[in-house]
C-alpha cells in the first residue's frame, strides 16, 4: 500500500461555485471522494490538504517524507505562475509528482502559459476539468505499481 497526497492550492475550496464556466461544477469535496475510491480500488492510501495559504502548502510538502508519502498530486492553481518556494519544496523532497489543472492553462490568458512545475512534474494533465484528477490518480496508481 502507498500514500498519496492531494495537494491542492488557492481558491480551489470555492470550486462548484467559483467560475463554473472555466472550473466546472463539481465541489472540490466530490472530487477528492472520487479520486480516493480510486485510489482505494488500487489499494492505497490518499489523503488531501487544501490551503491558500503557500506557507502552508510548502510546510505540508515538507512533511511529506514524516509522513511517508509515495507520490503527491498537485493542482497549485495561481501559485503555477509564481511560485519558486513551492518548486524549491518539491526538489528538495524529491517526491514524485504530477500537476493538474481543471482549465488548459496553456489556452488562457499570457501569464498563466508559463508553469514553474511542469519540467519537475513526473507528469502534467490539463484542460480535462475534474475527470484530470481522476486520470492522475489513476496515473499515479500505475507508476506506483511499477
Amino acid at each position: 500500500m502507498a500514500n498519496i497526497l492531494l495537494l491542492n492550492g488557492p481558491n480551489l475550496n470555492l470550486l462548484g461555485t467559483r467560475e463554473p464556466d472555466k472550473y466546472g461544477n463539481d465541489h472540490l469535496e466530490d472530487i477528492i471522494k472520487k479520486c480516493r475510491k480510486i485510489a482505494d480500488s488500487h489499494g492505497h492510501n490518499l489523503t488531501d490538504f487544501q490551503s491558500n495559504s503557500e506557507h502552508e502548502l510548502v510546510e505540508k510538502i515538507h512533511l511529506t517524507k514524516n509522513d511517508l508519502i509515495d507520490f503527491i498530486l498537485f493542482n497549485p492553481a495561481a501559485f503555477t505562475h509564481t511560485s519558486i518556494v513551492l518548486r524549491d519544496a518539491l526538489l528538495a523532497v524529491n517526491v514524485p509528482f504530477i500537476e493538474i489543472h481543471l482549465s488548459n492553462i496553456s489556452a488562457r490568458e499570457e501569464y498563466r502559459n508559463k508553469s514553474y512545475f511542469s519540467d519537475i512534474a513526473q507528469g502534467c494533465i490539463f484542460g480535462l476539468g475534474s475527470v484530470g484528477y481522476e486520470l492522475a490518480v489513476s496515473a499515479a496508481c500505475k507508476i506506483i505499481g511499477n
